[in-house]
């Protein structure tokens, strides 16, 4: 058990954190706003006129993105039913809409590359001593399993990273069931568990769960972005171990 800090507020008896990754360990902006791009050109040459309206969809405007933009926030399966709507409004049907929207992404991502995103400044440092404290780290993501995977392994988390688990089938954030399976893996209780994520579905899935605390992050310093947090912080050094 561990007592944490983060700014005024302190979580007492904490055994595991959960971290998101897009947007809270991994700096992905760069690729998620070149992967909506490229998958938004991709369905607007097949059907002209509906790029600029995805790219809205998705949360890009010129060469910023938001952060609680869809590409930013939701999975893969959600992005992909999102834009098949929208290729829906032209009158397609609805499989063919979706086989459109699924290929563009598939096409985009293969374009785009497998290039490892950048952790953000001090997240390696911050995860090392959270699981020499003796915490059990995990991440529960809404990019894919085998996405939250190779990012451990890209970046060398394995060490201190007990927990890989994305959104594949079934429920997606915030459906507090993906906290709740998550804490099982590890083995703990979900109020003794703190969520570390940058979405409002985060905090969501997590109070839900009735999880120890929810830790908003904003590195771009957007506290509406984590509405429900119970303290929202700029930097993962914000997260400190009191005592264990």
């Amino acid at each position: 058990m561990a007592t944490i800090k983060c700014r005024n507020v302190t979580f007492s008896n904490i055994q595991a954190i959960l971290f998101d990754k897009n947007g809270t360990l991994e700096d992905s902006e760069a690729y998620l706003r070149t992967l909506a791009q490229r998958g938004a050109r991709m369905i607007d040459a097949q059907i002209p006129g509906i790029g600029e309206p995805l790219l809205m969809a998705f949360g890009v405007n010129g060469d910023r993105l938001d952060p609680a933009g869809l590409i930013s926030v939701a999975s893969r399966r959600e992005t992909e039913v999102a834009a098949a709507a929208y290729i829906a409004e032209t009158g397609r049907g609805w499989f063919e809409s979706l086989t459109i929207s699924r290929q563009a992404l598939e096409d985009a991502e293969k374009y785009v590359g497998k290039a490892a995103s950048p952790l953000f400044v001090g997240s390696l440092e911050v995860l090392k001593s959270l699981s020499d404290a003796g915490l059990k780290l995990g991440i529960l993501s809404a990019a894919t399993t085998e996405e939250v995977r190779a990012f451990v392994q890209n970046h060398q988390l394995s060490d201190y990273i007990q927990l890989e688990m994305g959104v594949d089938e079934g429920p997606s954030k915030p459906d507090p069931i993906l906290f709740l399976q998550a804490c099982q893996a590890l083995g703990v209780e979900p109020s003794a568990t703190l969520m570390v994520g940058d979405s409002v579905g985060d905090m969501q899935m997590a109070r839900n769960a009735k999880a120890a605390g929810c830790i908003g992050i904003t590195w771009v310093g957007k506290a509406e972005n984590v509405k429900g947090a119970d303290v929202v912080i700029n930097q993962l050094d914000e997260i400190q171990v009191l005592s264990e």
